[in-house]
């Protein structure tokens, strides 16, 4: 437990008028007598509390009961908290014990003027992925202890295999979960699909010496299927997507460039899966200027989509 939350304790037991002293944080907490003196000093010293030991009591109270620790009033604060309880709940871990722990915690630590903001505050994705809550537990402990995980993980085409990895980085991609871990079967770095790995369980191993994360090895190319970029693609917006696409971040390396017609997107590109996908999300708005071979593949997939719809079955 933080000195933090040691502190709101005390404080809130003297609120309720129950002249707190010293061996209620160290029973409360199984903490040291010493270290819960010290909280007392830090609550009084630091957060300048208005305390007084009233000995009849054998505890604290404030000489001025109009006394507020710095953090428990503050709007700002309390919405940068439901936020993150929000954007946890709607990124799929709301089953989480931990989650609901901490939303217990915040119920407590705000008055009743300011928990609205809980009940008024709304944070929709779509196309969330919820995850198997003993899959994210392995991986959090993995982490933690730094420990290989033992994955049973599904591909694309639908085999099934058993992997140790060791995980390096936790993403949220688009609504959707994924492990950057180094796998002991690859001997290299995977990117996992956490919706895919049916099982995960803490190995005893280890994780092997000289494993590191290396940021740079997310950050090369657009979207979430990483490596070496193979070509910069240059998409021309029109209309209305110009304004939108103007105001969004797609790669850190982006350039955007104003032209007559909109603006000129230019973005690194490692696979074209995703960027193909961002294109046609934008209809006739969106043309890719260059390079031929991203041009050939999403007019081929506007082929195929336009015949799905021209065939003498739909005409009838």
């Amino acid at each position: 437990m933080s000195v933090l939350e040691r502190v709101f304790f005390f404080h809130q037991e003297i609120l309720h008028s129950n002249y707190p002293n010293s061996r209620d944080i160290a029973e409360q907490f199984e903490v040291s007598l010493p270290t819960a003196k010290r909280d007392i000093v830090y609550l009084r010293d630091r957060l300048l509390a208005p305390l007084t030991f009233n000995p009849q009591q054998n505890g604290y109270y404030y000489e001025n009961e109009d006394f507020h620790l710095p953090f428990e009033e503050s709007p700002r604060i309390v919405f940068l908290l439901a936020m993150l309880g929000k954007l946890a709940e709607e990124a799929g871990l709301g089953k989480l014990k931990e989650v609901k722990q901490l939303e217990q915690r915040l119920l407590k630590m705000i008055t009743s003027d300011y928990s609205k903001i809980v009940d008024t505050l709304q944070v929709q994705w779509i196309e969330v992925e919820s995850i198997g809550r003993k899959v994210f537990e392995a991986v959090f402990e993995a982490v933690i202890k730094n420990k290989l995980v033992s994955i049973r993980y599904k591909s694309v085409d639908g085999n099934e295999n058993n992997r140790d990895v060791a995980p390096l980085q936790i993403i949220n991609y688009q609504g959707r979960w994924y492990l950057f871990a180094f796998c002991t079967l690859r001997q290299a770095d995977r990117l996992f699909h956490m919706g895919r790995i049916g099982h995960a369980q803490l190995s005893a191993e280890p994780v092997p010496t000289g494993i590191h994360f290396d940021q740079e090895k997310l950050d090369r190319s657009f979207g979430i299927f990483q490596g070496e970029p193979r070509y910069h693609a240059e998409i021309l917006f029109t209309s209305t997507a110009a304004e939108l696409v103007s105001n969004q971040h797609w790669h850190k390396d982006q350039q955007l460039k104003n032209v007559d017609q909109g603006i000129i997107l230019r973005v690194p590109v490692s696979d074209a899966r995703e960027i193909v996908m961002k294109i046609l999300q934008y209809g006739q708005m969106a043309k890719v200027i260059s390079p031929p071979e991203l041009v050939h593949r999403v007019a081929k997939e506007i082929s195929a989509m336009a015949a799905r719809y021209n065939t003498e079955e739909d005409k009838n």
